[in-house]
């Protein structure tokens, strides 16, 4: 089980949210956005914020560093490691089933991450043969396209398809390149996923009005 930070914005959460981090960072890195993003109607939610594991990272000449997968390449078709990609759906599956333990449905849990961890996101999220109740995918791209592709049609029911769907991007995003994004939300509405797309004149980040957005649809989720 991978090391996590939490955050309970009141007793007895019945909602989950699982937050990723991006490449280098840790569980810390989006605890702060709790606050600005939290609104006083919502019920009560457990924010989880899991720390990946420390490996070499290929791109960064092997620098060991907290990554959900090695990055072999700056060409996104080559860029994630499948193995480190599987064992990352792994860990996850892992956190969502504890948040089962404690009484939080799968149906009741949101899967987010930013960069490196929404691409996991993703990938975890695709693979669900019993739904999570949304995913959110923010600067990211949808990894190994071709094997998610050839594996979704294999999921109980199809039921991955019933997700909702957060993705956001900034125009000038100078690490996964704006167009990615747009493909990654693309092919997941092909597949038949209500995807909610937005674009910020920002680079590789976070910004206010984003906040806002995701606020507001995570709202809607939170009362379905």
């Amino acid at each position: 089980m991978l090391d996590t930070l939490e955050h309970e914005t009141g007793p007895s959460p019945d909602w989950s949210v699982l937050w990723l981090h991006g490449l280098g960072a840790d569980g810390n890195d989006f605890m702060p956005i709790v606050p600005e993003l939290v609104r006083p109607d919502w019920p009560a939610v457990r924010f989880v914020f899991p720390h990946a594991p420390v490996r070499p990272v290929t791109i960064n000449n092997g620098v060991p560093m907290r990554a959900w997968y090695d990055i072999r390449d700056f060409d996104l078709a080559n860029r994630a490691d499948a193995g480190g990609v599987e064992e990352s759906v792994g860990q996850v599956e892992a956190l969502i089933a504890r948040e089962e333990a404690r009484g939080v449905p799968a149906s009741k849990v949101v899967l987010a991450g930013f960069s490196q961890g929404g691409a996991v996101t993703l990938a975890a999220g695709l693979r669900r043969s019993t739904p999570l109740a949304g995913l959110v995918a923010l600067s990211t791209y949808l990894p190994l396209a071709p094997d998610v592709l050839q594996a979704l049609p294999a999921t109980t029911g199809s039921q991955a398809r019933t997700q909702p769907v957060f993705m956001a991007h900034g125009t000038h995003d100078p690490v996964v390149p704006l167009q990615a994004g747009r493909m990654g939300a693309e092919m997941l509405r092909s597949l038949g996923f209500a995807v909610e797309w937005h674009e910020y004149p920002m680079a590789h980040q976070v910004c206010g009005e984003q906040i806002g957005h995701l606020a507001a649809w995570l709202g809607r989720v939170l009362k379905g």
